[in-house]
């Protein structure tokens, strides 16, 4: 299967389902049309999310270059969507890019996706929060989706410019470590001991994460 983009998904501010006073974007949908993907900038005083009409509620936790854009795998929509019973669209998960047939949680810290005419490099694994339990409305959901474990990828962007569905996604960079998306979301979540592992990554660990791998390293050291 040629890899490429299922849809590109933007938010509006709604209500936010688990916190009233705060606006979410969570809920996306397909637009049409290229859309136009860029540098946010710094998550305070930025443009909030890489891709032009897209909604950040929360600037504390979401948005910024390191999570410029978010794309999920429609493979594991469609894995979701027998789960639970129930129709998954591209973008219920909050995702700016749907991709069909590229490995989307494998993929490396610091590998480079060209889609579209843009240039996009991996940066971390999604956290999921109280409001994407909130918007699924699934019982016990952030635990199943936590041992799933395949929570897609934050990019940010290296190279501005469209992606449209249609869109070939290619790996134009492969990082020289191991360290995977999902090895960084176990090592934020369930497995926070292989914290100092994510440090393989090199400069290609974001500077939150290397934070957090050292201090741990530290942490582990002084037992």
């Amino acid at each position: 299967m040629t890899a490429r983009v299922e849809s590109v998904n933007t938010g509006r501010a709604e209500p936010n389902p688990a916190r009233p006073a705060l606006p979410t974007g969570i809920r996306k949908q397909p637009v049409e049309g290229p859309v136009e993907l860029r540098d946010p900038g710094p998550r305070r005083g930025g443009l909030g999310s890489g891709v032009a009409g897209d909604f950040i509620g929360n600037s504390k936790y979401h948005g910024g270059t390191d999570q410029a854009v978010y794309a999920f795998a429609r493979e594991e929509l469609d894995f979701w969507e027998r789960e639970i019973g129930r129709e998954i669209p591209d973008g219920a998960f909050g995702e700016n890019l749907t991709l069909s047939g590229f490995e989307v949680d494998d993929a490396r810290l610091g590998d480079r996706w060209r889609v579209g005419d843009v240039l996009l490099q991996v940066t971390d694994a999604r956290i999921p929060c109280g409001t994407f339990r909130a918007a699924m409305e699934v019982r016990g959901w952030l635990r199943r989706f936590t041992e799933r474990g395949r929570t897609g990828a934050y990019l940010k962007v290296l190279e501005p410019g469209t992606v449209r569905a249609g869109d070939p996604v290619e790996l134009v960079h492969r990082a020289p470590h191991g360290v995977r998306v999902v090895d960084a979301f176990r090592a934020q979540t369930t497995e926070r001991e292989r914290l100092p592992e994510l440090l393989a990554a090199g400069e290609d660990l974001r500077d939150q994460l290397r934070q957090l791998a050292e201090k741990e390293l530290a942490r582990s050291a002084g037992r």
